[in-house]
């Protein structure tokens, strides 16, 4: 099974993390590449590389392989990582799959069958309905039978994708059209599992490692409890919910459940734990895991460096777990959580994470765009400290010290959770940020640019300019300030970096004049002050008659057609982008003029959707 070429077939931050480590094991790398990526850093950083129609188009990816001579493909993690029949086209061609056997792959991947193998093996799962019938008779009938709050799951697929909360019966039939819908655009199989909920509990997830002399071992766990909409935010290793006697139960039914399908190479089992500190099988993910470099911090272990020594069939050195101080990860996601969580697009303007003592995956650089194709996460940031507070503190300044200017991003959001008494006391559950969202909690509201920089960016915009009335805007904010700033005074601002005396003390600043705007970061946020208008468009004003798209994405669902009446509030039609669906409501009560797109159409920000006659 030896191999010297090794295809990517995957893009961003986790296709430049495994080139990192091939290159350092002096393997020859080949990156592919989509019409949307083509000038992208894991281009760039590959040996070669190849263009690919898309990243699911399984043909291109072998034809890929043949043309650069590479005998060996790396799936990443999303994309084609957990399709089976990926890997036997990849066995089929000659080429070494750097994952899973295919069976294995299959057996954990129709979420409702893992189960069942799981619960054969004697491995702990919280109720639910498995069955063959998919109707929604038979799945209301289900949801009745196992009580609320529950999970409505794709059987396929993972990373949160297909996935619905149901805590009242009211939202079933729509979490299950929802879930059916998204599954089928992400995976082709819209076949649906339920979940008995396991309410406040905690997403602790175990690392397994195997290969093919029959050795399985857990490399500890990780805990996952901070998500949004069952997507993960923050990550870090060890729990500190996790008891050792815990992490002994943990690691052995973690190990049980990878024998059970014949496991080779890198997994994840993940758990629900709940309050009485009690674990329950969820699902097994058959490839590496976006938080793996927690884990990594922990042990001092290259996890790809060990997938690549599986896959060349080497046996896993001898190890005992030995987990030493604290790791944290936090995701970077291109969205504004002020606004729903809304994914963001846009120019990168800025982005330079040279941070000292900080390990940061990414796959972003200055002047590339962040499109509505792929997943909002753009970056991770990871602290390893000698205990929890210590890991806590680094990561807090290292989102403070490397921001991405160009478009909103969570950063700012991060910091505070980091610095919230739930997080720091080690107190998050899985239902914690969606609860704040619920309640309008201060953490995800919006903040207000501080006093100083409306100072600092008037006298920025202002320039030479004495005496003048400056009329700035920062997201909703407008403020008329006086230029020359009393008690300002730029001392310098070159090469994206800001120097400013304010009141007799010297501040410094990551900052980029883009035309009439200045980007300024400050406390891991980033404000976008311009001169405001005297004229604001019309296009600026809010019109209820007219259904614009909030962002670039997918039109998936629409609800009405050319005469409907509707009131106001009711959803109208539903954009998806980045991997979220975002309904828009009608803004008035009125009847159904023109719709202008149709479902599964690509929309840009700003598009013209829909448009009412409103109600007088």
């Amino acid at each position: 099974m030896s191999f010297a070429t090794v295809l990517i077939a995957n893009r961003g931050e986790i296709a430049c993390r495994v080139i990192r480590t091939a290159h350092r094991l002096g393997y020859r790398t080949v990156a592919v590449f989509s019409a949307h990526d083509a000038g992208a850093p894991h281009v760039q950083q590959a040996d070669a590389a190849v263009a690919v129609p898309g990243y699911l188009d399984i043909a291109a990816l072998l034809d890929a392989a043949r043309r650069s001579g590479a005998d060996a493909v790396h799936p990443g993690y999303g994309f084609l990582s957990e399709r089976a029949d990926f890997a036997e086209a990849c066995a089929a061609a000659g080429l070494v799959f750097i994952g899973p056997p295919a069976d294995a792959i299959r057996a954990m991947g129709d979420k409702a069958r893992a189960k069942r193998r799981m619960l054969d093996a004697g491995v702990p799962c919280a109720p639910g309905y498995l069955g063959e019938a998919q109707d929604f008779d038979t799945l209301r009938a289900e949801a009745v039978r196992l009580g609320l709050p529950l999970l409505v799951k794709a059987t396929a697929g993972g990373g949160g994708r297909g996935m619905r909360l149901v805590r009242v019966m009211s939202e079933l039939d729509e979490a299950l059209a929802g879930a059916r819908r998204e599954a089928e655009t992400a995976f082709g199989d819209g076949t649906l599992m339920l979940e008995r909920l396991i309410d406040d509990g905690r997403h602790i997830e175990v690392q397994v490692f195997a290969d093919t002399h029959g050795t399985v071992v857990h490399l500890g766990e990780r805990d996952c409890s901070a998500q949004r909409r069952r997507q993960k935010v923050i990550e870090e290793a060890p729990s500190p919910a996790v008891t050792p006697a815990m992490r002994e139960a943990l690691g052995r039914d973690a190990v049980a459940a990878a024998r059970a399908v014949g496991y080779v190479g890198a997994g994840t089992v993940e758990f629900i734990v709940d309050a009485e500190g009690h674990h329950h099988f969820l699902e097994m993910n058959t490839r590496l895991q976006v938080e793996h470099p927690v884990t990594e911090c922990v042990t001092g272990l290259d996890l790809v460096e060990w997938q690549l020594r599986v896959a060349a069939g080497e046996p896993l050195p001898p190890y005992a777990l030995q987990m030493q101080g604290h790791a944290i990860e936090a995701r970077l996601y291109a969205e504004d959580p002020a606004q729903d969580w809304r994914p963001q697009t846009g120019r990168v303007l800025h982005w330079r994470p040279a941070t000292a003592g900080i390990r940061i995956d990414h796959g972003l650089a200055e002047g590339a765009e962040v499109t509505p194709h792929y997943d909002p996460m753009v970056a991770k940031l990871i602290a390893h400290g000698r205990d929890r507070p210590d890991a806590i503190r680094r990561l807090r300044r290292a989102l403070a010290d490397a921001p991405l200017l160009g478009l909103t991003t969570n950063a700012g959001f991060l910091r505070d959770l980091l610095a919230h008494p739930d997080f720091t006391a080690g107190d998050m559950t899985t239902a914690r940020l969606d609860a704040w969202a619920d309640d309008d909690a201060p953490i995800l509201q919006p903040v207000p640019s501080p006093e100083d920089l409306w100072r600092v960016a008037a006298a920025v915009l202002g320039g030479d300019q004495r005496a003048l009335d400056l009329h700035l805007q920062c997201a909703d904010a407008q403020r008329t300030l006086r230029v020359p700033a009393d008690g300002v005074n730029v001392l310098a601002f070159a090469d994206h970096r800001l120097t400013v005396d304010i009141d007799g003390v010297q501040r410094h600043f990551h900052a980029v004049r883009d035309g009439d705007a200045l980007h300024l970061a400050h406390d891991g946020r980033v404000y976008v002050f311009r001169e405001r208008s005297a004229w604001p468009g019309r296009d600026e004003r809010p019109d209820p008659a007219h259904v614009r798209s909030p962002v670039a994405g997918t039109l998936v669902a629409l609800k009405v057609a050319v005469g409907d009446p509707v009131v106001a509030g009711q959803p109208l039609a539903c954009v998806e982008a980045m991997k979220m669906e975002m309904w828009l409501p009608a803004g008035a009560a009125g009847t159904v003029a023109a719709v202008h797109r149709q479902p599964r159409t690509a929309v840009a920000a700003g598009d013209l959707l829909i448009e009412l006659d409103i109600q007088a």
